[in-house]
């Protein structure tokens, strides 16, 4: 069977690999994930080192691995053209994205081919001839996926599940090991066509576990903080959002709805930002909470056993349920799930420490590359966007290289700024004026330290996406009281009339972005 894996062009460990083939309107589509728990047995010195791994890390300019190399991009890497133990979940789908069966099996597949995100792009997106007729045995499955992909999108946002516009860094390692560029991560179609079949196949693994009511390891994300979404609620009221809450509790399309409406508008990154801190953090966990963001009632992760633990748990309960089912009775087979369900709690408990752990060493080093990326930029200037703001002062993301920095509030010697938590916004006590997530700023880089990954940004200029802050009425006897914050010289008093080449303007600009799988 034509089978292909489809990845970036520096992987090396592909875990993952997809076929499809029409039947009537129907599609029938096969995810194979490569057999791992086939080499790594329970309890064993590489199963040990695994748990307490839990997951690979990647930086920018290497990874460190759960497994040996010769395993992950070895014998269980999906690599072309080789035989290789798979487990397979094959799926039929209707054309509305319904799954109307489904079926798990051990299997042994051989790639066709290894594409790269950048050649599916290049058929389904650019119809590029040359690149088809390279590729022409493949090409009709690759527009079929296609089809089937944007079915599978769509139904997933009709349910109500949140995608976040949010763009992510993609750092550029030379030679020498330094950074030498901070680009935009693509997000094309191929990623989401290979995202949609991932989805697909998490969850019909975790509906057929589920359903036979035996223990599991869950990928769970719950509800956001009521507190922290009554907080959003009353923020976004002034932009002319609203959303319901019942019983504290908001429903994921209401947000979905919610992202969708302000797609274009000079808030949408705001809302983007400022929600994103209202979610909770996924984890896993033993007991089925339902997934919030992704509006899944049963989800798992079962299609990266190479790089992370759980899927490794899955996969072991999974072929020990088949084995089980296939042989009634067995009790070697039912000793087998005893020992894959075991101690399921706390195997949720530490790989999800693992998974944070993890994503802050990458993120401490992500932002190491960019510190040595800025040192020579002092004193040039740039636009970006409020991306956080606190009491201190804000921070700004650089639109082009997605470095942020800090702009104190010493710095900001037009007024004396107070700062609003619901809001996430400063506002000038005296002139009104506001600093608030999603606004555009300029920015001149003032000092870099590598050392403390620190970033200082001076305001040049900035254009505010709230509407105007009420100010109230005062008698000509009254004025904000002026206490000095930090050291920061008090300004003498202006006249309102006078204007400020800092001030901000009535300009509207379109944001977008993307958000990480």
């Amino acid at each position: 069977m034509p089978t292909v894996t489809i990845d970036g062009e520096t992987a090396r460990d592909f875990d993952d690999a997809v076929a499809l083939k029409r039947e009537g309107a129907n599609f029938r589509l096969w995810v194979s994930i490569a057999d791992v728990s086939r080499y790594v047995t329970k309890d064993s010195p590489l199963d040990r080192e695994a748990y307490l791994r839990g997951t690979s890390v990647y930086f920018p300019d290497r990874c460190i691995p759960m497994l040996p190399e010769r395993l992950s991009n070895g014998i269980c890497s999906l690599n072309p053209r080789v035989d290789r133990l798979t487990m397979t979940a094959e799926m039929l789908f209707d054309q509305a994205g319904t799954m109307l069966e489904s079926a798990f099996y051990p299997s042994v597949i051989q790639s066709t081919a290894r594409l790269t995100y950048t050649i599916v792009k290049q058929i389904i997106v650019d119809n590029d001839r040359e690149v088809a007729d390279k590729h022409r045995p493949l090409t009709p499955m690759l527009l079929e996926m296609r089809e089937l992909a944007l079915i599978l999108q769509g139904m997933r946002k009709k349910r109500g599940s949140i995608d976040f516009d949010l763009p992510e860094p993609e750092i550029i390692i030379g030679l020498t090991g330094q950074t030498e560029g901070i680009i935009r991560a693509e997000r094309n179609l191929a990623h989401q066509l290979i995202e949609e079949f991932m989805l697909a196949a998490n969850e019909a693994v975790a509906r057929f576990i589920t359903a036979k009511a035996i223990p599991f390891l869950y990928r769970v994300h719950e509800n956001p903080d009521p507190a922290k979404l009554s907080n959003f609620q009353e923020f976004i009221y002034g932009f002319g959002y609203e959303f319901a809450l019942k019983e504290d509790k908001v429903n994921p399309a209401e947000l979905q709805r919610l992202l969708a409406q302000a797609d274009g508008r000079p808030e949408e990154r705001m809302l983007n930002y400022a929600l994103l801190r209202c979610m909770k953090q996924a984890r896993y966990a033993a007991e089925n909470l339902g997934h919030f963001g992704l509006a899944s009632a049963c989800y798992c992760h079962f299609t990266s056993p190479i790089r992370r633990y759980p899927d490794l748990v899955v996969h072991r309960i999974l072929k020990a349920t088949l084995a089980l089912e296939e042989k009634k009775g067995d009790k070697r087979s039912a000793r087998q799930l005893a020992v894959a369900t075991g101690n399921l709690s706390e195997v949720a408990e530490h790989t999800s420490k693992r998974e944070r752990v993890a994503m802050e060493a990458e993120r401490e080093i992500v932002e190491l590359k960019k510190m040595q990326f800025m040192r020579d930029k002092v004193g040039e200037e740039f636009d970006g966007y409020i991306a956080g703001v606190t009491g201190f002062g804000f921070f700004v993301e650089l639109d082009e290289l997605f470095v942020e920095g800090l702009v104190h509030i010493s710095t900001l010697e037009d007024d004396l700024y107070s700062y609003e938590e619901k809001q996430h916004s400063l506002v000038g006590r005296r002139l009104r004026r506001v600093f608030r997530i999603g606004d555009k700023a300029r920015v001149k880089v003032a000092a870099v330290s590598p050392a403390t990954r620190r970033i200082e940004f001076i305001l040049v200029g900035h254009a505010s996406s709230a509407p105007p802050v009420r100010q109230a009425a005062v008698t000509p006897d009254e004025e904000y009281p002026r206490i000095p914050i930090r050291g920061k010289r008090v300004p003498p008093a202006r006249r309102p009339d006078r204007g400020d080449r800092n001030a901000p303007d009535s300009g509207k600009h379109r944001t977008s972005g993307r958000k990480r799988r």
